[in-house]
């Protein structure tokens, strides 16, 4: 609404969620009316390169990612049975970011141990990757509406794990 307020609304798409009553106008006695869409883009230019943000990485979304299956075993897990695990462990130097973990159940997190999928003798199934920002928006997992979920799933790389 305060984009709309503050005329930064360059285009809208989707339905209209929202209508938002204000005050009177003193000398014409008109109330301002502002109607809300579900999808917009703003005016200006921002100071940051979309492509050079990373998401941050939380296990929701990691798992979300990964489509709560073991990049292990394969099997799929309901989340409170799934563990994030370190390809590179940190014992070894490995870091915690989108390239260097992937879900897995905890039977298999705990048969790797601190042991790189070679030393262990367990293949990955699937690699990781960093979301896009637009994978990001529903890795979140907010509450979407149809309409933004299908502009959303419109921006998808088309090698994202997130189609249908």
């Amino acid at each position: 609404m305060l984009h709309y307020a503050a005329d930064r609304v360059r285009w809208e798409a989707g339905a209209e969620v929202a209508v938002f009553r204000g005050g009177h106008n003193a000398a014409t006695g008109q109330q301002s009316i502002i109607t809300v869409n579900s999808i917009i883009g703003t005016k200006g230019v921002p100071n940051i390169n979309p492509f050079d943000l990373k998401p941050g990485l939380t296990n929701g979304k990691l798992f979300a990612r990964d489509r709560n299956v073991c990049a292990y075993c394969g099997d799929l897990f309901e989340e409170e049975e799934l563990t994030r695990e370190h390809i590179i462990p940190f014992a070894q130097n490995g870091m915690d970011h989108w390239m260097n973990v992937v879900t897995s159940c905890r039977a298999c997190n705990h048969r790797k141990g601190s042991r790189t999928p070679e030393q262990a003798g367990m293949s990955l199934l699937y690699t990781p990757y960093v979301p896009s920002l637009w994978e990001d928006f529903i890795l979140r997992n907010r509450r979407i509406l149809a309409d933004q979920m299908e502009f959303l799933m419109q921006h998808l790389p088309k090698n994202s794990r997130l189609h249908a």
